[in-house]
């Protein structure tokens, strides 16, 4: 079993939901990052979402591509980036940690190389955004023998048709969209959201994660109501933006967010 695997079925022995915190590498700087990626697990995080920084994020919205040009300014590359996460893998040998961004990057790295590093340095998934399922098998070739799942994305206007077609061969763990547009900008409704994920649940028996849209714990615990799990991040790095001249303030105000999420799902 992957540590993605464990992870979920340790959740579900103890009847709990999955937590999932997303943070962009190297923002505001290198040291903060391996900072509060040690620390957000015993706050209540199951598992990490690490932005990799890519010129051109389209998925994003203000708050995440305002963390991107931080990172970027800071010249965080995917050398860094898989540093961060073989210096997380001293000290956490349990928490699956999932590098999320845009395919450029990877190529430019070179895919082999990028795999193997990444699994390597104990990584455990990617979340890649603008590479859709019809375009992936090169990528997907070489993940599938490093035994990295790529996880699959789906959004509410996925219809039966595609989803039984992209999902019939995911691993690791379903990431559906809620809403429809850029991180960060709309809030997650409840109610079509359990539509949106009971449609998924259909075409998948992988743990089904909601992210866009969740800003705070009240959102949160009506999400999960109708999820395996939920994700939060740009929540989290609008406290890194609003405390850049006092990153222990903007630290201290995530795990309190993180823990504050963890009592209500």
């Amino acid at each position: 079993m992957t540590r993605i695997d464990k992870k979920f079925a340790e959740l579900k022995k103890q009847n709990r939901k999955a937590f999932i915190c997303y943070l962009m590498a190297c923002d505001p700087n290198e040291g903060f990052t391996k900072d509060i990626l040690s620390k957000l697990p015993s706050a209540g995080c199951d598992i990490i979402e690490v932005g990799m920084p890519f010129s051109d994020p389209m998925a994003e919205g203000i708050t995440i591509q305002n963390a991107t040009k931080r990172a970027l300014k800071n010249n965080c590359d995917i050398k860094k980036i898989l540093d961060i996460v073989k210096d997380f893998r001293k000290t956490d040998n349990g928490t699956p940690i999932i590098l999320m961004g845009y395919y450029n990057p990877i190529l430019k790295f070179g895919i082999e190389k990028f795999l193997k590093s990444a699994k390597t340095s104990g990584a455990d998934g990617f979340i890649i955004v603008d590479l859709p399922f019809e375009e992936e098998n090169e990528f997907k070739i070489h993940s599938d023998k490093f035994d990295l799942p790529l996880i699959r994305l789906t959004t509410p206007t996925t219809d039966d048709a595609r989803a039984k077609k992209i999902l019939k061969t995911a691993k690791g763990f379903v990431y559906h969209i809620t809403v429809a547009g850029v991180t960060g900008q709309k809030s997650a409704i409840a109610n079509d959201v359990k539509t949106s994920i009971n449609n998924i649940k259909k075409h998948t028996k992988l743990p089904v994660c909601a992210g866009f849209g969740i800003k705070t714990p009240e959102q949160a615990r009506e999400l999960v109501k109708h999820a395996d799990g939920i994700v939060v991040g740009s929540a989290l790095i609008k406290m890194i933006e609003d405390n850049l001249a006092n990153p222990k303030k903007a630290e201290k105000e995530i795990l309190d967010f993180v823990r504050s999420v963890r009592k209500v799902i």
